[in-house]
């Protein structure tokens, strides 16, 4: 049976175990350590502890999952250990959260758990979950998916966790619920605003979902179904997370011509609903839109001072990724009809005149990024090949057809969205966003592992943490060491109610990542994506050793992590 935490019990669990860091460090106990033997002592390194804090000088013991001491320098030095580090010149952190992860197959049948690319660079926790989650699900979702049920499709959210720790995983791993697979449980994939009875199924399939541990609900407003919904849709969704600590983060409707108008869309659901805000992957793309991030990155400080809890994530990089689809207006993908629509000459001619003369706002990346920005990456049929890695514009030309037509025939031909990069941002906005003590970080990628991947990537798959810590803090100190480790550990477990994680601190589990401040970065680029970090010596995740001396381990060391409203608490 299913059980709800009260409000006033929520809030006493939220403040007594994730209230914000004290702004004054607290300095290294002068006693001896606990007696007893340690399974880890890691010695002479800085320690950043995730607080925001000076570093300082310290050593760490870890037995079983826990932090059980950090003391001055040396205290451990007698202490029996099973494993003794060195990390003289090093950075001891917790670590690293991130807060938008498209990992979600790699943690079940026929994934890889070990998500390569994301411990490298010392990513011991990923959260799921923007706008689609494998859960929950409709009787008429369950059946189209076929035998994916119960591998990859599974009717509650509480069995999709259980489905992920069964598998295992390197990181510990925890999701929102999506509000595009909310959306599918009443509406399907039809178009409309959802009636009464609709928004009642999604609402209980959000508050489900909540007691099975979703971090709240997390929705992408430029791909159908997602932009389908409307913000009287979203805010009765939200309401119903709610009371169980739930937190809207959202890929707004418009980053480009809209961006503002979007933000305060996002600030209407919240506040209607009763919901903390997040925003994924802040920018403002398209060089004609540039100068809206300083408005932008105003407006959420402006809103916050008002009151408005928000806050923003984002990745270190110009350009983001996701498929050419993109490109096409929503009512192109209604009722699931894509491919029919674009193999119909009249429905053909009706998306082409849609974008070329919107009657409706929608977002079109091709126009943001321009074709000639626009790289293909995800092509899989052999007569594609040749266009792998190179410019939609470039191949247009060859092809002697404008961009429109060459888009709508490599999607229909290929019979999927075709994996795309559009260069949209500009650097001096992505170093100025990195600033304001709201911001986070998040791949918006999948583990990878560069012995089995082919084809092209986005490189933040590979390198986001490890390129904000070597180009942004060592190379162009746009930020200081110690306020990005706090950005990529306690300011997600703060955010999202992550118990007894983010930070080094006695007692809580033993997530630590020992990198070379000296070294650490990233060397993916987008003509060779599949190269991992740098810098990074050793990662525990629980305790456990899942990078030693530079090499993964094959650990699957990862538990789920879950939000405030799950009833499985018992503490």
């Amino acid at each position: 049976m299913r059980r709800s935490l009260s409000v006033a019990l929520a809030v006493a669990w939220v403040t007594a175990c994730t209230a914000a860091p004290s702004p004054e460090p607290a300095p290294p106990a002068p006693a001896p350590p606990e007696t007893g033997g340690y399974d880890v002592v890691i010695e002479g390194g800085r320690i950043v502890d995730g607080t925001g804090n000076a570093w300082y000088a310290g050593d760490v013991g870890i037995r079983g999952d826990r932090i059980v001491a950090i003391t001055l320098p040396g205290r451990l030095r007698d202490a029996p250990a099973v494993r003794r580090l060195d990390a003289t010149g090093r950075v001891v952190a917790p670590g690293f959260i991130d807060i938008q992860s498209q990992s979600r197959f790699n943690f079940l049948a026929g994934g890889d758990g070990r998500s390569v690319s994301k411990v490298m660079m010392g990513v011991t926790t990923e959260i799921l979950g923007e706008s689609t989650t494998n859960a929950p699900s409709s009787p008429a979702m369950l059946e189209a998916a076929g035998r994916a049920v119960g591998a990859t499709q599974f009717a509650t959210f509480g069995e999709w966790m259980d489905a992920m720790e069964r598998h295992g995983a390197s990181v510990n791993f925890g999701s929102f619920v999506g509000a595009s697979t909310v959306r599918a449980v009443g509406m399907g994939q039809a178009m409309g605003p959802a009636g009464s009875p609709e928004r009642r199924l999604m609402q209980i399939a959000v508050r489900e979902s909540m007691e099975d541990g979703a971090f709240g609900v997390a929705s992408a407003l430029i791909y159908p179904p997602g932009n389908f919904a409307n913000t009287d849709e979203l805010i009765a969704v939200n309401t119903a997370a709610a009371p169980y600590g739930g937190l809207y983060i959202t890929h707004l409707r418009s980053e480009g011509d809209r961006l503002l108008e979007a933000i305060d869309e996002a600030i209407e659901i919240g506040t209607r609903a009763g919901v903390p805000v997040e925003i994924y992957h802040l920018k403002a793309a398209g060089e004609r839109n540039w100068r809206k991030a300083a408005l932008a990155v105003a407006k959420i400080d402006s809103a916050r001072s008002a009151g408005v809890d928000i806050q923003a994530n984002m990745y270190p990089y110009t350009a983001g990724s996701t498929s050419l689809t993109a490109c096409f207006p929503p009512s192109a993908s209604a009722d699931g009809r894509l491919f029919r629509n674009l193999a119909d000459p009249r429905a053909r001619s009706r998306i082409r005149a849609e974008i070329e003369s919107p009657t409706q706002p929608w977002e079109n990346l091709c126009d943001l990024a321009t074709p000639d920005g626009t790289l293909l990456l995800g092509l899989g049929r052999s007569a594609h090949r040749r266009f792998v890695g190179r410019y939609l514009g470039d191949v247009a030309r060859e092809l002697g057809k404008d961009w429109i037509d060459t888009a709508f025939d490599l999607v229909l031909d290929e019979g999927q969205g075709i994996g795309t990069v559009f260069f949209m941002m500009s650097e001096e906005n992505v170093a100025m966003q990195i600033g304001p003590s709201w911001m986070k970080f998040g791949t918006d990628a999948s583990g990878l592992d560069p012995t089995r991947s082919g084809g092209l990537a986005h490189p933040r798959a590979y390198g986001t943490f490890a390129r904000v810590l070597g180009k942004y803090v060592r190379e162009e100190r746009v930020t200081s060491l110690e306020d990005a480790v706090r950005k990529m550990s306690s300011a997600v477990a703060v955010r999202l109610h992550i118990r007894e994680r983010g930070l080094l601190r006695e007692g809580f589990y033993a997530d630590v990542v020992v990198f070379d401040p000296s070294t650490v970065g990233d060397h993916a680029t987008y003509e060779r994506p599949h190269q991992l970090s740098s810098g990074v010596d050793h990662v525990f995740v629980n305790g456990q050793a899942v990078v030693a001396d530079g090499v993964h381990t094959g650990a699957l060391a990862g538990r789920a992590v879950r939000g405030p409203g799950w009833t499985g608490w018992t503490r």
